[in-house]
This record gives C-alpha cells, structure tokens and sequence, in this order.
C-alpha cells in the first residue's frame, strides 16, 4: 500500500494494527519534546482545494512531529487563480521534491486521479462527498480508547448522511470492526443508495437513543446543498437535534461524537457538546497520532500496513 485513498481499501486487520500503531504515537505526543526522526528527509505537501481547519492543521502538526519538511497549498493565492488545471498544479509541486501529498478537494475521485499523474504517495483528506478516511480512523480509535473495542457496538450516525463524505467512510470503518450501525436523518439527507450499505435506516431519533453505545452528530452540510431539503434548520433541531431532553434517553456511558465544526444549538446543545461523555474534544487530539501513523507507514516503514512496529522503535531511538 503505497496510498490511502478509501477505507473499503483496508480489511479490519489492517485498521486494528494502524490503531496499535497510533497508539505509540499518542504516547510521543504526551513527551516534553514530541517529536521523533521517523521521517527526517521526507517532504508531505497539503493540497487543499477546500477550507480545513482540524485536518489540515493535525497533518501539519503530524508531519513536523515527525520531523518531515512540509509545504502548504493555498488555493486563494495560487496560480489556480489564473486557471491553472489540477494537474498541472500537482506536476509543478511534485516537480520540486515531494514524498506525499495530502488532498482535499470538492470533487470526489480526485485523489485516484492523482495516483496516475504523481509518483508521491497519496492520502486522501476529503474528497467531495465520498469518503474521508484518516476521521474514521480517528474515530475508531477515539472509540477503542474509551471502550476497548468496537466488536458488539451499535453506534448512531445523525443527520446530513447524504452530503457526508465522514458518514460513508465512519459506515465502513465501524461495520468493519464489528460495529453496528443505524443511521438517522429524514429521508431527503439519505442517500439514494443507502440500502447499499451495512446500515441500519431510522427516521425517529428518540427511539435510537436509548439503544446506543455512541451516538454520531452531523452538521448541515449547506455548503454542498443545491436544493432544500428541509424546511429549516429550527425544523431540523426540532426533530433531530440532541436537545437536552433527547441527551437524558441516552445510557450514562454512550459517548457524543462529532467530527466538526460544530453548529451549536442545530444539531447539537451547546451545553451536551461540552459535558464529560461528549469526546469531540479527544477526536481533534487523536487525530493527529492518527495521521502521525498513517504518514509513517506510508513512508517510513515501506509500503505494507503490517510492517512490525519495530521500525518505529529503531526511528525513535
């Protein structure tokens, strides 16, 4: 594997050891000094066509902890605004010395695209409304952090479904690691094919509630919406909201994920984002050992996902 494009691409083996791995980043990342030689020589370059701020700040945190040279893309003062193509954009930067880029764009497929035209390794931070693969990946281990396990889990995913590139890549990560998931939204914020997937359907959160283990808010994705498709957002938090009254029909120890921005006070309480269950807080944190891991098994330790962790040892020395 010389590429993260998708999480259907992994099997549960290669998710479980990526997360073991992370685990001995978390453990860098708590060190007074956190950082390690493990990508000393290696350049990561972030290609984002759209606006980030907790993916494309934890790259750049997770390349410099591990020592890697980094450049960042800024569409707003490239020569994408003289009309300079995808293509030739990502030749000019390969053509300066790259090892890896960090893409994310509007239009999904574009990191596959990308494999053909570079030589880099590929990692893809979003792609439209396809898939989004290093927040699953956090996700799954913001969840065995604080449960051990997925395997007998069943986890709600809330809200805008449709236009969730973190939905389709959260469905595949959690259903592969033994999970099971039920999504909740009305039926225009589903997917045309969501019977496609390994999920479960409800329109009616309040008899979800009861019944989960963690439970996944969604914003409203107005941004990638060319239709209404709800009344109004006050209609939506009416009816899919995680009020307070809706938070009490949770079990004490369901966890409340999300994976940003947060529009507070639409599909989630200002006050349940911020109580002791809620660990939206740890997803940010533990998204960069995440992708500290991600970009170490992409370029440090060859090409494999279930190269031993013995490399790191020897990088870390």
């Amino acid at each position: 594997m010389t590429d993260l494009l998708s999480i259907t691409d992994l099997e549960r083996g290669d998710i479980e050891r990526l997360l073991d791995l992370t685990d001995r980043f978390a453990e860098i990342s708590t060190r007074q000094i956190p950082k390690v030689p493990a990508l000393r020589g290696k350049t990561v370059v972030s290609l984002f066509y759209e606006d980030s701020t907790r993916t494309r700040l934890s790259f750049e945190t997770a390349a410099k902890r591990l020592s890697a040279d980094t450049m960042n893309f800024s569409v707003s003062t490239s020569s994408v605004k003289k009309g300079e193509s995808l293509r030739d954009t990502a030749q000019t930067i390969e053509a300066m010395g790259i090892d890896c880029v960090i893409v994310r764009h509007k239009s999904s497929g574009v990191p596959w695209q990308l494999t053909r035209w570079v030589d880099a390794s590929v990692v893809n931070a979003g792609d439209g409304w396809h898939e989004h693969p290093t927040q699953a990946l956090l996700d799954c281990y913001t969840i065995r952090q604080q449960r051990g396990s997925l395997d007998g889990m069943h986890i709600a995913i809330v809200g805008d479904v449709k236009h969730s590139r973190v939905a389709r890549s959260d469905i595949w990560a959690f259903t592969k690691l033994g999970a099971t998931v039920t999504v909740v939204a009305p039926p225009t914020l589903l997917p045309p094919a969501v019977g496609a997937y390994p999920v479960q359907v409800s329109h009616d959160i309040e008899s979800v509630l009861p019944t989960v283990d963690a439970v996944y808010l969604l914003r409203m994705q107005r941004e990638r919406m060319t239709e209404a498709l709800l009344p109004s957002l006050r209609e939506y938090t009416a009816t899919y909201g995680l009020t307070r009254r809706r938070a009490e029909l949770l079990r004490d120890d369901a966890l409340v994920m999300h994976p940003g921005p947060i529009n507070r006070g639409v599909e989630i309480d200002p006050d349940i984002a911020d109580e002791q269950r809620s660990v939206i807080v740890d997803q940010v944190r533990n998204g960069v050992s995440v992708r500290m891991a991600v970009l170490f098994l992409l370029l440090g330790s060859g090409t494999e996902l279930h190269t031993p962790t013995d490399a790191l040892q020897e990088a870390s020395a």
